[in-house]
């Protein structure tokens, strides 16, 4: 039985740009005049100083999902998954097309999705199941399974508002998975959470699929979850369905197609996360002579180089992050720079860094790079920008003349051997 049905689903929205004089305003005058303009720009702005661009992030999407599935969506970062999801959650309404659905739904789409801040965490269990029409005494019977795997008894009484990021995703999802909707949709999200915490969602998911005939909705750049968790598997690019089948099949062709000629890339209207006092503008991989390259062989060395500026007038140290990933989402290493020794100073304008990988013994296959700026001494987030930069290990190098096949590991070790006589 069909508990979704999505026909010919399109999400449009419009950006005004300005032109001419309304732009690159300096002095307070100007800036205090420009405010007043706006109240009656609709009205007063010629057509030659409008443009108007339209942009689909959702178009012609049709699909259906079936009670108990367990569906996959990947894509590109701006494909329009989050859209998709934002319109079965009832968030925002489609342009076009329609999405029927029968029975309750629980979405988990950002970080403390559907809590109120200024509610506890014991609080928001109880409204959360209100939302879901369910009674006090139904979330009674839950309320201990839910703390339980959430892991924050010891700030049950807190508002949410001081929770970390990971706590909040953790209750989020304890509250979104143990509250018995329906249907389940989870975004990408889960990457907050510790690689424990992950692995925990992925196998309770499974069994409320597999044991209560819940259905779920997946989306997620680690690839390696959704091979894991989901049979069937929806591609989506620029706004439109590129493949849908089995997961396996759909996943081979989304690797197939991505560019792994990324070496470069400008960060200027990326999509990302964080606060924004940090940015990073640029990012680009190099090989040993300097060269942009993202094609290497065992051994090789090769550097990321980035830039970040901060916003006018802050001044201070930060703490830079560099991960890198699998092409099926494995992590492979975290690097960030205070765990090198290396300290970036106060950072007052846009700053350039490198750094040097050098012997690198990563087995053949396409790695993505993620970049994220924190806060030294308090580890907020200013910036994080995933899985901007890819480079391709292409074969053994130095290392080995034998054909190195892909899935055979991701560190590639060449040990010390000998005999021992036996004593």
């Amino acid at each position: 039985m069909e508990i979704i049905q999505i026909f010919d689903l399109g999400k449009r929205y419009y950006i005004t740009h300005g032109l001419g004089k309304f732009r690159n305003y300096t002095n307070f005058r100007e800036t205090v005049t420009e405010k007043v303009k706006t109240l009656f720009r609709r009205s007063s702005m010629s057509a030659s100083l409008q443009k108007k661009e339209e942009i689909w992030a959702l178009r012609n999407v049709t699909f259906d999902v079936k009670q108990g599935e367990k569906i996959g969506i990947i894509g590109k970062n701006g494909s329009g998954k989050t859209t998709l999801f934002k319109i079965l959650s009832r968030i925002t309404e489609p342009t076009e097309g329609s999405a029927r659905i029968k029975g309750r739904i629980s979405s988990l789409l950002e970080v403390g999705t559907g809590f109120h801040l200024e509610l506890t965490g014991r609080e928001n269990i109880y409204m959360n199941g209100a939302i879901l029409g369910m009674k006090k005494v139904e979330i009674d019977k839950k309320f201990d399974e839910i703390v339980d795997f959430s892991g924050v008894e010891k700030f049950l009484d807190t508002p949410v508002k001081r929770y970390s990021s990971g706590m909040n995703v953790r209750l989020a999802f304890a509250v979104a998975a143990h509250l018995e909707p329906e249907i389940l949709l989870v975004d990408e999200v889960l990457a907050v959470g510790d690689a424990e915490f992950q692995k925990k969602c992925l196998g309770k998911m499974d069994s409320v699929s597999k044991e209560e005939g819940r259905t779920i909705m997946f989306v997620s750049h680690n690839l390696a979850a959704i091979r894991q968790l989901c049979a069937k598997t929806v591609l989506i690019e620029k706004g439109n369905i590129k493949a849908i089948g089995e997961t396996g099949e759909v996943i081979n062709k989304y690797l197939s197609e991505v560019d792994a000629q990324h070496c470069y890339v400008d960060l200027t209207d990326y999509p990302r996360s964080g606060s924004g006092e940090f940015r990073f503008e640029y990012a680009q991989i190099e090989d040993s002579t300097g060269e942009p390259n993202s094609k290497f062989s065992l051994g090789d060395d090769f550097s990321i180089v980035f830039s970040i500026t901060p916003k006018k007038g802050i001044e201070r140290p930060v703490r830079i992050t560099i991960s890198i990933r699998t092409s099926e989402g494995t992590p492979v290493t975290n690097m960030i720079n205070t765990d090198s020794k290396y300290e970036t100073g106060v950072v007052n304008g846009k700053t350039t860094f490198a750094v040097s990988l050098k012997d690198i013994r990563f087995y053949p296959d396409t790695y993505y790079i993620s970049l994220k700026i924190q806060d030294r001494s308090t580890v907020r987030q200013y910036d994080n920008v995933a899985d901007c930069l890819s480079f391709d290990i292409v074969d053994g190098g130095v290392m080995t003349s034998r054909r190195l096949p892909k899935g055979q590991g991701i560190v590639f070790l060449t040990p010390e051997w000998h005999k021992r006589e036996l004593k």
